[in-house]
């Protein structure tokens, strides 16, 4: 029987790990690509490359493999290891350690029979050079390099050569340098023979393993994330080219783009009864009405998380800390599916956590079981609905956002919270 080769894209993140395990492939009889960031927590070059590889490409042949966040607990500390160095804990590791869940996940991935070739991606210091130039450029630096643990491996796909490919993936980025001293080199270790500590790393866990593994370091000395960014897409697109792996962005690749892309947050929904826009909030927002117990986050990016400090919930994308929510408690209760607004003279029902967009004003309309709280808003009756309210009506000090265009209109039944949503003034 002739199989024909699928013309859609499975695009599936599978949450059994401490990580997202990301796939998008077309044919799992092609070539698939790993691509790890993430390993250590204080090299946000990689994780935040992965998360747009994982938001912004398409696959139209051959399968990617992606974990974006490998060493979450460290990311959120902005720590290279808060348990250790994980990237020295693939030839042994104790059941008792933290990480032990971790690293035994990955090895089984890196090691199944449809990976073809894995790419660690790290921030190294200073730029690497094969002659002493300076503290910043020399041969004991790692960044700026495409890091091999041998020349060649055994192994029964395409890719042993990994001289060649280290040498081919170097040539592509240089012939594209936001500034000339940004030049790649390749970095042999020679790990077999000349670096002890690397023989505990994850490519070389790999390679001896038959797969064949590579490092991809940029500069902890360039001048922004952007830029990192920028370069470990170049070396991603530049392997995926050598193994035929065809793709599609959804943006131009260049040092602005990847700037816009990075600052955009996303949202999170908390409940299913609040969302929050993460972009340009607030670095501090009060009286967050939650629930004493079981609160449920939701990051439509891959590198949100929380981190609950007494009161304060602090919200994190990657190792950035985006805003920190000081909770009021109040039990939660489903009340109605939406509540009715009247914007901008037009009737509209809407849902909890949604976000409406103003352009003169809006009203609540009155709902008999609902009392509506309007932050920013102060009004002689405790109930704020029925009262059309205009941009200039609000005090703009508890706005939601930074450009105090966005507010939070709250339902209450009884002493229990119902549900937020949020208006947008345009």
């Amino acid at each position: 029987m002739r199989f024909v080769v699928l013309t859609f894209v499975l695009y599936s993140t599978l949450f059994a790990y401490n990580f997202h395990f990301i796939k998008k492939e077309t044919n799992t009889s092609a070539p698939t690509l790993l691509v790890i960031g993430g390993i250590h927590g204080n090299e946000p070059g990689g994780y935040f490359a992965v998360d747009v590889l994982a938001q912004h490409y398409t696959i139209t042949q051959g399968n990617l493999w992606m974990i974006p966040d490998l060493n979450r607990p460290s990311i959120i500390q902005n720590a290279r290891g808060i348990y250790g160095d994980m990237n020295r804990k693939f030839a042994s590791i104790s059941k008792k350690d933290h990480e032990f869940q971790t690293v035994s996940d990955v090895k089984k991935i890196i090691t199944k029979k449809n990976v073809s070739l894995v790419i660690n991606l790290h921030d190294g210091h200073g730029f690497y050079r094969k002659e002493y130039q300076s503290t910043i450029f020399n041969p004991n630096a790692w960044g700026q390099t495409c890091v091999i643990d041998q020349g060649n491996i055994e192994s029964n796909n395409s890719f042993s050569d990994l001289s060649c490919i280290a040498e081919q993936v170097s040539k592509i980025l240089n012939q594209d340098l936001i500034k000339e001293h940004h030049a790649f080199n390749v970095r042999n270790t020679k790990t077999k023979f000349d670096d002890e500590a690397m023989q505990h790393s994850l490519t070389y866990f790999a390679v001896t393993h038959h797969k064949p593994a590579f490092a991809l370091e940029t500069s902890k000395s360039l001048d922004s994330l952007s830029q990192k960014v920028y370069y470990q897409l170049k070396a991603i697109e530049a392997f995926m080219n050598i193994m035929k792996i065809e793709y599609k962005r959804d943006f131009e690749l260049t040092q602005n783009s990847v700037t816009n892309i990075i600052k955009n947050y996303g949202n999170i929904v908390i409940n299913t009864n609040i969302a929050l826009d993460l972009t340009n909030i607030k670095k501090n927002l009060s009286f967050i009405p939650l629930q004493s117990r079981h609160n449920g986050f939701k990051f439509s990016h891959l590198l949100g998380n929380m981190q609950r400090v007494n009161n304060y919930y602090n919200l994190y994308i990657g190792n950035k800390k985006i805003t920190s929510l000081k909770a009021q408690y109040f039990k939660h209760r489903e009340c109605v599916e939406n509540v009715a607004f009247e914007i901008d003279k037009n009737q509209k029902n809407v849902s909890f956590s949604t976000e409406i967009s103003v352009d003169a004003d809006f009203k609540v309309i009155t709902n008999e079981k609902l009392r509506v709280n309007i932050i920013g808003f102060t009004a002689k009756q405790r109930n704020e609905s029925g009262i059309t309210i205009a941009y200039s009506d609000l005090n703009h000090n508890f706005s939601v956002d930074k450009a105090k265009k966005i507010y939070r209109v709250e339902f209450y039944q009884d002493d229990s919270f119902c549900g937020m949503v949020t208006v947008n003034f345009k």
